[in-house]
């Protein structure tokens, strides 16, 4: 086996200092927690409120990431249209748009007096500043990683197995159903990961179209931004909760990513 050249110093350095710019705050964030009343700060209802409502809320911005998201990923990945790049870079605009701008954008389009705002006053809807705008606001900024995510797989898939199908008499959507899905279902499940995650962690988009209300808009990203200035330890605490369920999608992620890459 060929030994590896050693790298550059010039290059270690940056890169040793890259690691310590993102860990540190990692460090600091562990080494402030106040973990002799970290079960009493997670306990307390107002946080088991937020933790109960993030989690519902990011639930529901998946399934509805799912619904829309994988057919629209199966048409970027298998079919011609014309405006197809830009029905892509609109769909992945989230991904670079200040979640703030998004949460502007929501309530010009959702709000009562934006565009959708008469047919929805006239089914008697209303989004914004309620639970349904957060589960809104949490699918506009996720719904990207899935679609990237379910579009790669569809795009690396061998269509052998569909055109078997096809051959055999079955229609193109018992085809989509019964062989596509479960074949890319890795990459949907590690887009669905990545936008929940993305979904739990909202907090731009959330503020701005469905407001800071305890019990009913406030998730737990919002939360932490409310205890910081008043009681900080629960703050850490919170914020140390949400890292734990980053790492841990992480760590479900490594054999597909994180593996290949090593």
């Amino acid at each position: 086996m060929a030994r590896r050249p050693r790298p550059p110093v010039l290059l270690v350095v940056p890169a040793v200092g890259a690691v310590l710019f993102v860990g540190l705050p990692l460090v600091g964030l562990l080494a402030k927690t106040p973990w002799g009343s970290l079960g009493e700060q997670l306990s307390s209802p107002d946080v088991l409120s937020a933790l109960w409502l993030s989690v519902e809320c990011s639930l529901g911005a998946l399934l509805l990431s799912l619904v829309l998201g994988v057919p629209l990923a199966f048409l970027l990945a298998r079919t011609d249209f014309r405006g197809k790049a830009v029905v892509r870079a609109l769909v992945t605009l989230p991904l670079v748009l200040p979640p703030v701008a998004g949460g502007v954008a929501l309530l010009l389009a959702f709000g009562r007096r934006g565009l959708a705002g008469d047919l929805l006053a006239a089914v008697d809807v209303s989004l914004p500043f309620t639970k349904a705008g957060v589960i809104l606001a949490e699918a506009f900024v996720a719904m990207p990683f899935l679609v990237l995510s379910v579009e790669g797989a569809l795009a690396g898939l061998d269509p052998e197995h569909e055109d078997v199908a096809s051959t055999l008499g079955a229609r193109p959507l018992r085809v989509f159903f019964t062989v596509t899905v479960p074949l890319v279902g890795p990459g949907i499940a590690a887009g669905a990961a990545l936008a929940w995650a993305r979904a739990l962690g909202e907090f731009g988009a959330t503020i701005t179209f469905a407001g800071n209300f305890p019990g009913t808009t406030q998730t737990l990203p919002l939360a932490v931004y409310v205890l910081l200035q008043d009681e900080p330890d629960a703050a850490i605490s919170l914020s140390l909760l949400l890292l734990t369920v980053s790492l841990a999608v992480l760590i479900l992620l490594r054999n597909r990513w994180l593996g290949r890459v090593a």
